[in-house]
């Protein structure tokens, strides 16, 4: 009996953006498929960023293809791509300190009933899609700036996850925490692919990648630099593409062995 992959959620081939005169992508490939983790890895000024804004619509590729859910796609726009079902989530979270959780989740789209807030209706939901991600939070009535980074993680996520995104991308989501926030994160990370959301997970972060990634991508220069399963690497192998100790950069006057001629 054969089993069927899961589709791609995300296929990007071909992509190439240029800043001036400096190229910063060249023919990049990426796929994400539904329920998988893939991290996307490389050192400063690889190209992660500008690869990632191209999906969330902050930049537009110069040339390439994206296709979600198999349909090609023109994202031009943050709106277009919250639209198509991608959600990011930046390392700096954009949360309102000032406001308690149930705030900042409807922030922009709260629910009314008339004239006025329906409080209620708003805590009900955020309690349930906490209770979904197995959050760690006391109470959805407390403001953010009190809480824990993993706290402020797991409220930047959920707010992502009221659109109900196909793909969700993290950046650096557990940059700067401690040893039980970090674990309380990758805990969420594993709930969204429980969910069979496909995500993309960028980090500096080796151990964390290899306890929830099942793929990494290694970007180096602006080129793929390599793609490994998880169960059959380990982290040397991958800061060795990370660093071009080992070159797998795929050129375009360089075919791959498969033929491929990308």
């Amino acid at each position: 009996m054969t089993t069927t992959s899961p589709p791609d959620v995300l296929s990007m081939t071909g992509i190439s953006k240029r800043f001036g005169a400096v190229q910063v992508l060249s023919d990049i490939e990426l796929h994400v498929r539904a329920g998988e983790v893939v991290a996307l890895v490389g050192d400063n000024g690889a190209g992660k960023s500008t690869l990632i804004k191209a999906v969330a619509g902050v930049h537009t590729a110069d040339t390439g293809h994206i296709l979600i859910n198999g349909k090609e796609v023109h994202i031009t726009s943050p709106a277009q791509a919250q639209a198509l079902g991608i959600a990011t989530v930046y390392q700096d979270l954009a949360l309102c300190d000032n406001l308690d959780v149930v705030s900042n989740l409807f922030l922009g789209s709260e629910v009314t009933r008339g004239t006025v807030l329906d409080e209620v209706t708003m805590e009900k939901r955020s309690w349930g899609l906490l209770r979904e991600l197995s959050a760690k939070i006391p109470s959805v009535r407390i403001a953010v700036a009190s809480m824990s980074g993993g706290q402020r993680q797991t409220v930047a996520i959920a707010r992502a996850l009221l659109g109900e995104p196909h793909l969700v991308i993290l950046d650096e989501p557990t940059a700067a925490l401690g040893v039980a926030q970090t674990a309380e994160v990758l805990n969420l990370i594993r709930r969204l692919r429980e969910r069979g959301l496909a995500v993309i997970l960028i980090s500096h972060n080796m151990a964390d990648v290899m306890a929830v990634a099942d793929r990494v991508v290694v970007l180096r220069l602006g080129r793929n630099n390599g793609e490994y399963r998880v169960a059959d690497t380990n982290v040397e192998q991958i800061i060795a593409a990370i660093t071009g100790a080992v070159d797998n950069t795929r050129r375009p006057s360089a075919p791959t062995q498969e033929g491929s001629g990308q």
